[in-house]
């Protein structure tokens, strides 16, 4: 049984003059999908999950911060990655532990991916078979790169390998069951004395070792900060940052296939199937027909959603002349079969399908980090990053829905107050009718800040709107052993549930008007739920001081 208790009233206990707008729930608008949105604060441990009002329902909190993915399973399971500071691997994005953690915050199994030479970082993909995808950091020494073909090499250089990770719910730990190694698909034209010579304008699968953006002795050549995986195509799609394209690669495979360059249902083994963003990173194009500059999270939409099928990517560094960023969708020149058509010269499509960016373009900039969501209704929500900021957008453009986290350095930012440093690498929106909820229960606690007297409006899937400030009258409040609860509605369900959402009292009165003995509750805050006969919900504050 799925119980979802939407908060529509809260009250504030103590208040002053209501401070500046800084921090949580900015707009909530008819036009925003519905749901509940997920974060993880770069500089928090605590996991938190948010309704369209900007209201805490639900967090985990973990030992660890993030490293930097977090998602919800569909069987109500958190999947979180974790920052377990390897100093070997110094860059942003950086990992080390992947956790499952059930709703009620522990920790049901983990996996640690950090040594010397390996370290997870930036994303995980939860499959259908319930194994897990890892992004990881697979350290090169400079022999090893100078024998490969790399010309200008530092101490290190890190390659990247995606890494399938089987895990052990009872004994623990996990068992890697599928490996691919862009080791293993790399071409270079500098020497032929060296590993991997050939021709880099005849080889778009492969990746030319050469090609560097930046530093040529930073060890840091790919740095991929995203993995999706298409269950229809079996592939696996990549983004790699500072090669500013993105990749897709046949999961068909076996290991030993996804090392060579034939087998699975491509033929084409672990050889690139498709890319896009930057042809010159294989000698193809020039500057004006780069499309992407230091992209994020890059997925394949939903079939279901407008644009199914088709790769949505957060364009971090969209401008050439000035600073401001893009959400782009491409549709890829895929067959039925998951063919990739290529006539030479550049992969296509020569543009993109859909493009969001601000009216007035540096008005929406997020240089790192950051990520976009196609949701069931056609909007967009966006996370950008570096100022923790989430909106969300109908597809012609439109601000619909607006949230600043207040999570930042040193803590909870109250309202008023301006965040320092709350950061955060992506948002995910669910649905209310989402199967991870089914048997959960998601009660509001206020919101994450103190001091909002934000008024908000929740909207239900048909538009209607239903106010904070409508339900029924509680009094007194605070109470001591009797609750009189009056409405102008039928009240068919009365709950009460303690702060953290444990149900102490369910009764079903059928009343306008109706008493409750509390004198048996132990003195402090709770939360009163009531249904009424239209069907609406309230949920309300209450303080009992017996």
């Amino acid at each position: 049984m799925r119980v979802v208790l939407i908060s529509l009233s809260i009250l504030l206990l103590a208040f002053s003059m209501q401070a500046q707008q800084t921090v949580g729930l900015f707009l909530n608008t008819v036009e925003a999908s519905d749901g509940y949105t997920l974060f993880a604060p770069s500089r928090s441990k605590t996991t938190y999950l948010i309704n369209n009002c900007g209201e805490q329902v639900h967090s985990w909190t973990s030992s660890y911060r993030p490293g930097q993915a977090v998602y919800l399973l569909e069987n109500g399971l958190l999947l979180r990655t974790g920052n377990t500071n390897n100093s070997n691997f110094n860059a942003g994005g950086v990992g080390g532990i992947v956790e499952i953690i059930d709703w009620s915050g522990t920790v049901v199994w983990d996996y640690t991916i950090s040594t010397g030479f390996e370290c997870q970082h930036h994303d995980v993909e939860y499959l259908p078979n319930g194994n897990i995808l890892a992004v990881v950091w697979d350290s090169r020494t400079q022999a090893e790169a100078i024998q490969a073909g790399r010309t200008n090499s530092g101490n290190t250089l890190w390659s990247e390998k995606i890494i399938e990770i089987e895990p052990d719910f009872i004994n623990g730990g996990g068992t890697i069951v599928w490996e691919w190694k862009v080791w293993d698909h790399l071409v270079q034209d500098n020497d032929p004395g060296k590993d991997n010579f050939g021709v880099v304008s005849n080889s778009p699968e492969l990746i030319d070792i050469n090609f560097i953006m930046g530093n040529p002795t930073m060890s840091d050549w790919l740095h991929i900060n995203s993995v999706d995986y298409n269950a229809v195509l079996d592939q696996i799609v990549l983004s790699s940052h500072n090669l500013n394209e993105i990749w897709i690669i046949d999961h068909s495979t076996t290991t030993a296939e996804a090392s060579t360059h034939t087998g699975g249902n491509s033929g084409m083994g672990g050889d690139l199937l498709y890319r896009w963003g930057n042809p010159i990173t294989y000698d193809q194009g020039n500057s004006s027909d780069q499309k992407f500059f230091l992209q994020h999270n890059a997925y394949w939409i939903d079939e279901t959603y407008q644009d199914g099928g088709m790769i949505m990517v957060f364009n971090n560094q969209a401008g050439n002349q000035q600073d401001y960023s893009s959400v782009n969708v491409i549709d890829t020149p895929v067959d039925s079969l998951g063919n990739y058509s290529y006539t030479g010269s550049s992969y296509g499509p020569g543009n993109f399908h859909w493009n969001y960016e601000a009216s007035n373009p540096t008005d929406f900039y997020a240089q790192n980090i950051s990520g976009a969501q196609r949701l069931p209704n056609g909007n967009t929500i966006i996370c950008e990053g570096p100022s923790g900021k989430f909106f969300e957008v109908d597809y012609s453009g439109n601000i619909v829905w607006e949230y600043v986290s207040p999570v930042a350095i040193g803590g909870i930012t109250n309202q008023g107050s301006t965040p320092n440093g709350n950061h955060v690498f992506r948002a995910e929106r669910y649905s209310p009718d989402f199967s991870g909820f089914d048997g959960m229960t998601l009660v509001s606690v206020g919101y994450i800040e103190s001091g909002s007297t934000f008024p908000c409006e929740t909207f239900n899937n048909i538009g209607q709107t239903e106010s904070k400030q409508m339900g029924p009258s509680i009094y007194p409040n605070p109470a001591k052993n009797e609750l009189t609860i009056t409405s102008d509605q039928m009240l068919l369900s009365v709950s009460i549930y303690s702060i953290t959402g444990n149900k102490l009292i369910e009764l079903s009165p059928e009343q306008l008007t109706y008493t409750i003995n509390v004198s048996h509750l132990a003195s402090g805050m709770y939360l009163l739920n009531t249904v009424g006969k239209n069907g609406q919900i309230t949920t309300k504050k209450i303080i009992l001081e017996n």
